[in-house]
Order: structure tokens, then sequence, then C-alpha cells
């Protein structure tokens, strides 16, 4: 509708991987003339860095509204984690508020950061999935948008230092909490941010009732009914 020009890419598993490999090598054949634009907190310096800087509008408002709400901080953040983009923009505003846990809700199926191995990938380092040659392994998961071999080095860093927590959950339990989150509040969520509602649901029972969790939705599930649908029913 605006003019844009979408390539489909279907080298290898034809998932983000392979669409972050095919940006990056238009980029560099082209860059006196191209901008080189993505929505995850990965690639070389100094993108990851201005993902969260733009992400990290997330983080500067709910702060403000929970102080505004509750009077104090939450005891903990939660997002999911592919790339990371929208996880580091939900932690920014709360990484030196040591009193908040940062929790980052990985796939099983492509659990980077809490099965990966440092190394290299698009430019910059990480923990990574590496097969048994050393090449990135190759991932699977209902969320495309956390389907990634890789993840953004700053998440690697908060796992390293053990400021972030980074935990998985299954494909089923995603789907649970798709349709639970549906049903109970109206509101569906992206199978990506389905994740991170179904570490939720299994988190705030061991939680006092006092305790406060933010939980970033970081998209509509619009995109993944009919998905949904068929996993279901098929």
């Amino acid at each position: 509708m605006l003019a844009a020009i979408p390539v489909a890419v279907d080298k290898g598993q034809g998932r983000l991987k392979e669409a972050v490999d095919e940006a990056l090598t238009d980029f560099v054949q082209n860059y006196q003339d191209t901008f080189y634009l993505l929505g995850s907190a990965v690639g070389p310096h100094p993108f990851p860095e201005m993902v969260k800087f733009f992400q990290s509008v997330v983080s500067e408002e709910s702060k403000r509204q929970i102080l505004d709400k509750e009077g104090r901080l939450p005891d903990a953040i939660l997002a999911c984690v592919g790339g990371g983009s929208n996880a580091i923009g939900a932690f920014a505003h709360y990484i030196e508020e040591a009193s908040v846990r940062l929790i980052g809700v990985e796939p099983k199926e492509a659990a980077t950061l809490t099965e990966g191995v440092p190394g290299t990938i698009h430019g910059f380092k990480c923990l990574v999935l590496l097969d048994e040659q050393g090449n990135p392994q190759p991932t699977y998961s209902i969320a495309a948008g956390l389907d990634y071999p890789g993840v953004g080095p700053e998440h690697s860093y908060l796992q390293a230092s053990g400021r972030a927590e980074y935990v998985t959950v299954t494909r089923q339990e995603a789907l649970d909490a798709f349709l639970t989150l549906s049903k109970t509040e109206g509101i569906t969520p992206a199978l990506e941010s389905a994740h991170a509602v179904a570490y939720t649901l299994k988190l705030a029972p061991k939680l006092s009732p006092d305790k406060i969790i933010i939980v970033n939705l970081s998209g509509r599930g619009d995109k993944d009914v009919a998905q949904v649908y068929d996993m279901l029913n098929g």
C-alpha cells in the first residue's frame, strides 16, 4: 500500500535467520543508496543499541504508569525473547533497579539464552545455538518472531552477569496461554507474547498476592488466529 517491495526468502528454512542473511547481503551490495533497518536487537553495532533506544519507550512508559498507579516499582518484568527487541525495550528503564526481576521467556524449541554457547552470527557476538559443525542450528517455533538461533548481545550480557533470568515454555503452554488471555481478558496476544503470558501463569501462583508483575505484550494475535485454529484442529 505504501509502495514497499516485499521480497520472499526461501533459502534454508526460509525463516527469520535467512531473512536477516538476505537483508544484510543486499545492504552490503547496495550500501551507497540503501539504509538497513531491522525490528530486532540483533546485527552489528550500532543496530542493537539503536533498537534498544527506540524500544525503551515501552519501559519508560510502564515505569511512569506503575509509579503513578501503585506508588512503587513492579517486582518483575516479563517479556518473550527471540532476537530480543521487545524484551530489551521492556527491561531498559529497570536494568538499574536491582529490586526488579527481569525475566525473558524463550520457546523451548529455540532456547538460545538457556542452551546457547558464545559465538558470532550476523556480525555480532552473542549466545548462539550451534550444530556439531559449529554452524547456526536450525530452529523452529510456532511464533515466527522467536525463531532465531542467536539473540541480542545485551541479553547475552544480562544472562552472563545474572542481572536477568531466562526461562523456556513449551509450544503447548504458549497455545494454552494464547487461549487463556483471549478468553479471560478479551485480549488476543501474538503467539510471541503468549510465551511470556505462559510463564506468568506459572510464576504468579508462587508469589504472594501483593506482588506486582508487568507482562509486555509485544503484539496482537490477529495475525495468528488462523494458525492457532489449524494447530488446535489439525
